[in-house]
Parts: C-alpha cells; structure tokens; sequence
C-alpha cells in the first residue's frame, strides 16, 4: 500500500494542496496563522491617515508585492515537495 497506493495519491493530490494554500491565503483574512495582520485592513488603516493622501497606488502595490512573493514561495515549496517525493515522473 504505501509503495503502490500512496505515491498514486500524492501526485494526484499534492498539486491541488498547494493550490488550495495559495487561495487560501489570497483570498481570506486568515493570514493570521503565519502571523500577519490582515494585509488589507492595514493598508486601509494606513492610507485613512491624512498625511498619507494620494499613496494609495504605493500601498497597493507593495500589498500586491507582498501577496505575489509569499504565494510565489508556497508555489515554489509545493514544486520542490513534489520533485522531492518524485511526483510526476514515471
């Protein structure tokens, strides 16, 4: 079983994990459990002070870069677990 039937299932699994990770983490305010405050509700707390007018392109797009490197990182982790546990090759 563990020879034949798990191989089987990870590499049918594994892929759809990683996904459901990055979607997770991009589309909810559960960025909590890696210990982040909720990226939008800061940006909006930062661009609500006065002294900030007219940074909203600069906050966004920090916030972008930020959501962009932290799912590009579960990305490349789920490659490297995959190539590691020689999911998809036959």
């Amino acid at each position: 079983m563990r020879y034949v039937i798990l191989p089987q299932a990870l590499r049918a699994v594994v892929p759809a994990l990683v996904g459901q990770y990055i979607a997770l983490f991009k589309d909810t305010s559960l960025v909590a459990l890696i210990g982040l405050l909720d990226l939008m509700g800061m940006a909006r707390a930062v661009l609500a002070n006065p002294q900030n007018v007219g940074l909203e392109r600069e906050v966004y797009l920090f916030l972008a870069l930020v959501y962009l490197l932290v799912s590009g990182s579960f990305s490349y982790l789920g490659r490297l677990l995959e190539r590691g546990l020689g999911l998809g090759v036959r």
